[in-house]
């Protein structure tokens, strides 16, 4: 049963995240003002008369004042409705609803392969502080946060996919079409993303351990007689598993992010794929669309885990 401070904490939370959403809608519209071209231009060709610029400016408020043509897209957003491409004329919902499952898969194959491999080298490196297994799991962490997604994408490629012929190089199934071929499609992209990850969740889950296991309580828990491996998992992994939380949900973020450049190397159909041809192609409802999905998905994510953290941390209801 969660308690009367927690209810209004989460509360508290959700109506913080309302102006934050409609502050970052302002910026993604603002920020698209900024890029060169005219739409009105685009829109009309390049070889159309002025009249016929001026005409399309007044068919899209293209020729009102910039919070005015911002309030009426909001408006419009809010409703569901992001505008039309400028090039195909399909829904820019339409388009959103069809590659955001190829994207959100990647990063959820990323974030589950980055927590399997990460936490048992994390755990193995804590239990031995100093010796030359924990120089060795923290050396390949270093390195995994140093290696370029997309580098490593095009060496995947290259060896696994062209060289071995062990996974496809390219393309993409939707996992709503077949689950089984989408992730068989996917594993070379979420290991391109993952080891970042990994190197992240290892590091930071042995600091936590180690921080732990120095504390006078499990000193304690040593003195009573218990046993390395019970201090472990009754206690440490317990205590540390909000902090493993935290670590998790900056992973999504920081992985969706990283999908724009290794979709582009897959060729997958993806959020990051999109906003690139769309950035390449002028097609700005597009960009528009996309880019405020996927910054609306970073918030939603902060939020569950602000709403998570505050139902497990014991803690919140000693303030």
């Amino acid at each position: 049963m969660i308690s009367r401070k927690k209810q209004k904490m989460l509360l508290s939370r959700l109506l913080q995240a309302i102006p934050i959403v409609i502050l970052a809608t302002f910026i993604v519209y603002s920020l698209m003002q900024l890029i060169p071209g005219d739409v009105a231009v685009t829109l009309a060709g390049d070889n159309a008369s002025d009249e016929r610029i001026e005409q399309i400016r007044d068919q899209y408020g293209l020729d009102q004042p910039f919070l005015v043509q911002y309030g009426n897209w909001l408006w419009s957003a809010a409703q569901g409705d992001l505008g039309a491409s400028l090039l195909t004329g399909e829904e820019v919902a339409t388009t959103i609803a069809r590659v955001f499952p190829n994207t959100m898969l990647i990063v959820l194959y990323a974030i589950v392969l980055s927590v399997l491999i990460g936490v048992p080298l994390g755990i193995l490196s804590a239990t031995r502080p100093g010796s030359r297994m924990d120089g060795a799991v923290m050396g390949v962490a270093s390195l995994g946060v140093a290696i370029p997604n997309f580098w490593l994408g095009m060496i995947l490629v290259t060896t696994l996919a062209l060289g071995l012929n062990l996974f496809p190089a390219t393309g993409f199934v939707a996992p709503t079409q077949n689950l089984g071929a989408a992730l068989w499609f996917a594993t070379l992209p979420a290991i391109a993303l993952c080891t970042n990850g990994i190197a992240e969740v290892a590091r930071q889950l042995r600091s936590s351990l180690v921080e732990i296991h120095s504390s006078q309580h499990v000193r304690t828990l040593h003195a009573k007689g218990l046993s390395p491996a019970a201090i472990l998992w009754k206690h440490g992994l317990k205590n540390v598993s909000v902090n493993l939380l935290t670590v998790v949900s900056l992973l999504v973020n920081k992985t969706l992010a990283a999908t724009v450049v290794v979709e582009v190397v897959f060729a997958i159909p993806g959020m990051g794929n999109t906003i690139v041809n769309a950035v390449l192609q002028g097609d700005f409802p597009v960009v528009q669309g996309a880019v405020l999905a996927m910054v609306v998905t970073v918030i939603l994510v902060n939020l569950v885990t602000d709403m998570l953290y505050t139902v497990l941390d014991p803690r919140i209801d000693q303030i």
